[in-house]
């Protein structure tokens, strides 16, 4: 087996991060009710923000110098931000060019997937939780399923491929419609992927008693559909997936409380106010915007990157009594 680079990120238990997930902003325009209050957040002040030379610095650093190798643009929602196709573009100029891709609710993907496709952006993952019109509005306190379904569309078509869905399911709320999902994603050539509810709602409601699990999804789906195993190697990916009917359809679940896949993690993220997180469930952060306004030259910058990677837990913990929930919500802290 090959050593990891002495530059490249590594933690004390060996695993070497090269997914890069950055947050580009904490707003939304949705209300999820696993996500956010009506009434939205207390959102980020423009100056906590960084800028977009500072967003594409930071991951200059992180590929150039980290060995990152792949990034994710994240939010609230990225679609959003106003410089974010200058951003992609920077991005895709890098050498080593890294593997680019998006997660967005798909609200205006349709208008700017074009756009972003052309700036370098290689593919998009989009939320969709129900097909259903009435439980998506109450679901996300916005009448906005037929956009969602055009930026899917839209996405498609500008070759932002392969498209992929993220579904959470959510106990008598939209846990009877796995079949349906993804008998709408076979039937439109996407790939989709169920994700367990995790505890990062800003309500801190999140019960792990009434969450769906793993198990669930896949019951569901196999009183509707054969799933096989995916002879494909699974490496460091989040999802499990399976075969349907043969394939080479494929479905994914993320079992990220019952099906922890902590020991492979290669993921490291950037959140909107430069803070760098080793977990989604981490409590604690480190500063790079402060030492980046302070000064700080790139090496200096990647110094204090490899440092807080040293710092990354062996696992989430959720199952641990001692176990608690970020402070930080899902919007602010990037998927």
């Amino acid at each position: 087996m090959s050593l990891p680079p002495p530059t490249g990120l590594v933690d004390r238990y060996g695993r070497v991060a090269r997914d890069l997930r950055v947050s580009l902003t904490d707003k939304c325009n949705l209300r999820c009710t696993y996500c956010m209050p009506a009434e939205g957040l207390p959102w980020l002040a423009g100056p906590q923000l960084l800028t977009d030379d500072e967003v594409v610095r930071l991951i200059r650093v992180a590929v150039g110098r980290l060995g990152v190798d792949e990034v994710r643009f994240t939010g609230g929602e990225p679609l959003i931000r106003p410089g974010l196709v200058g951003i992609v573009e920077a991005v895709a100029a890098l050498d080593p060019r890294p593997r680019i891709s998006l997660t967005t609710n798909g609200i205006g993907l349709d208008r700017l997937a074009p756009a972003l496709r052309a700036a370098g952006l290689d593919r998009v993952n989009v939320s969709l939780d129900t097909l259903d019109r009435e439980r998506f509005t109450r679901l996300t306190r916005r009448d906005r399923l037929a956009d969602v379904l055009a930026g899917l569309a839209g996405a498609a078509t500008a070759g932002l491929t392969p498209v992929k869905i993220n579904a959470v399911l959510m106990r008598g709320v939209n846990d009877d419609e796995a079949p349906a999902l993804l008998r709408f994603a076979l039937d439109h050539g996407y790939e989709l992927r169920f994700i367990e509810q995790m505890p990062l709602d800003a309500q801190h409601g999140w019960d792990r008693a009434a969450m769906v699990t793993a198990d669930e999804i896949l019951a569901e789906l196999r009183a509707a559909y054969a799933l096989s195993p995916d002879p494909t190697e699974r490496g460091t990916a989040p999802a499990e997936t399976w075969l349907v009917d043969g394939g080479p359809a494929r479905v994914g679940v993320i079992g990220t409380v019952t099906r922890p896949f902590c020991g492979d993690c290669d993921r490291t993220r950037l959140t909107a106010d430069g803070q760098i997180r080793n977990c989604l469930f981490a409590t604690e952060e480190s500063d790079l915007r402060g030492a980046l306004r302070a000064g700080a030259d790139d090496e200096e910058l990647a110094r204090r990157w490899r440092a807080a990677t040293l710092s990354k837990r062996a696992g989430h913990g959720i199952d641990d009594p001692s176990f608690l929930q970020p402070t930080r919500p899902m919007s602010a802290i990037g998927g």
